[in-house]
C-alpha cells in the first residue's frame, strides 16, 4: 500500500483504540453476532474513566490505541495521530485521572505498544514508515528496531504479539485502503536481524494475539470482518490456518484483539464504540458497550486487562476526542491482554 498521510492513515488504519467502579451485566439484544446458547447474549456496560485527548488541529483527529501496563502496573496509551510535539505515548494514572507525556517525536504514527519479555523495552509499530521502534520504559532512548522490506515489500505494521522468548509477530496490514488481500503476518527475531512471512493473502490484517497456551495466533482481518486462527509449531512456524469467527459488525470492522487467561477473545470494533467477546470455540459471550453511545465516539480500538486481575481499560475515540473506559473482563489479564 502506498504511504498515507497521517490523517488518512488514522481514518483507515484505526490503529489504528476512570472512576474505578464495578461494571454490571444485563441481558440485551444488541450484541454482535449470534449467541452460542440461551442467556449468552449479554451486554457489559463500560464506564468512563477520563478524556485523554482532544482532536488535534494539525491532523484533524485523535485516535487512541495500544493500552499496555508496565511492570509497575502503570497504564500507557498511544495516540496514533498526535502531531510533532504532542504526546504520542502517555502514562495514565487511572486513580487520579491524570496523564503525562512519555514520548513524542516528529514523524512516528504509532498504532500499538507492548513491552518485550526479552529486554523489557516498550515496542511501538510505526504504521506510516513501516518500522518498529523501541523505547526505554521511561520513554527515553528511542531506537529503530526494524525497518525495511520483508520479502521485497515494505510493511505497514499495525499490531504486535510477543512469544515467550521475545520474538515479535506483527500484523502487516497493507492494502488497507483497497481491501485487497495482500496483508501478512510477519515474524521478526528478537534481535531484529531476521524477518519471515508466516502468512499472506490476508485482507488488511489488524489485530494479533497469541492464544492462552501460545499454541497459535488469533488475527483479525478488518476488511473481511473475520477472525482467523493460525496454529504454530514449536519453532513458531505456521502449520495451519482457518477462519474461526465471522463478526456481524454491520458498518463496524474488526480492529485489535486481546485474549484473557481463560482464552476468551476481546474483539475491538472500528466504527462502533464496542467490543465483542468470544470463547476460543467461537461462542459469542458478550458485547462491551459504553452506556449512552454519545455522538462523536466512533471506535473502540483496543483493551488492556490488569495483569492477574479482571479490571479492563478500553480506548475509545472519535470526533469528541480520545477517552478511556473501564469494565470487568470475563477472565484475568495476561500478556496476551496487555498491549499489542
Amino acid at each position: 500500500m502506498r504511504r498515507l498521510p497521517v490523517r488518512s492513515l488514522a481514518a483507515l488504519a484505526t490503529a489504528g483504540t476512570l472512576a474505578l467502579t464495578g461494571c454490571g451485566t444485563e441481558t440485551s439484544g444488541s450484541a454482535v453476532g449470534a449467541p452460542a446458547a440461551a442467556g449468552a447474549d449479554r451486554t457489559i456496560r463500560a464506564h468512563q474513566v477520563m478524556q485523554l485527548t482532544k482532536v488535534h488541529e494539525a491532523t484533524g483527529m485523535t485516535l487512541l490505541e495500544g493500552p499496555t501496563f508496565d511492570e509497575d502496573g502503570r497504564l500507557l496509551v498511544v495516540d496514533v495521530t498526535a502531531p510533532a510535539g504532542k504526546p504520542k505515548v502517555m502514562r495514565v494514572d487511572v486513580r487520579k485521572k491524570t496523564s503525562r507525556a512519555v514520548h513524542t517525536d516528529d514523524r512516528g504514527a504509532y498504532t500499538s505498544a507492548q513491552f518485550s519479555p526479552y529486554d523489557g523495552r516498550l515496542y511501538l509499530t510505526d504504521y506510516a514508515h513501516g518500522e518498529v521502534v523501541s523505547l526505554a520504559p521511561d520513554g527515553s532512548d528511542s531506537r529503530t528496531f526494524f525497518s525495511g522490506e520483508v520479502d521485497g515489500a515494505k510493511m505497514n505494521p499495525d499490531d504486535i504479539a510477543f512469544d515467550k522468548e521475545g520474538n515479535l509477530y506483527v500484523s502487516d496490514s497493507r492494502s488497507l485502503s483497497t481491501g485487497d488481500a495482500r496483508g501478512r503476518v510477519v515474524r521478526i527475531e528478537r534481535d531484529g536481524k531476521k524477518s519471515t512471512v508466516l502468512a499472506d493473502g490476508l485482507a488488511s490484517v489488524n489485530g494479533i494475539s497469541f492464544d492462552a497456551d501460545y499454541r497459535g495466533l488469533w488475527i483479525s482481518e478488518l476488511t473481511q470482518n473475520r477472525i482467523s486462527y493460525l496454529r504454530l509449531d514449536e519453532e513458531g512456524d505456521m502449520t495451519s490456518r482457518h477462519t474461526a469467527i465471522r463478526v456481524d459488525g454491520g458498518i463496524a470492522q474488526t480492529d485489535s484483539i486481546a485474549v484473557d487467561a481463560d482464552g476468551n477473545l476481546y474483539q475491538a470494533l472500528h466504527g462502533r464504540a464496542a467490543m465483542a467477546v468470544y470463547s476460543k470455540h467461537g461462542e459469542h459471550l458478550a458485547t462491551v458497550e459504553i452506556p449512552t453511545r454519545p455522538e462523536g465516539l466512533e471506535s473502540a480500538t483496543n483493551v488492556a486487562i490488569t495483569p492477574g486481575g479482571t479490571k479492563a481499560y478500553m480506548t475509545v475515540s472519535g470526533p469528541a476526542g480520545g477517552y478511556l473506559y473501564t469494565f470487568d473482563a470475563l477472565g484475568k489479564g495476561t500478556r496476551q491482554s496487555n498491549g499489542g
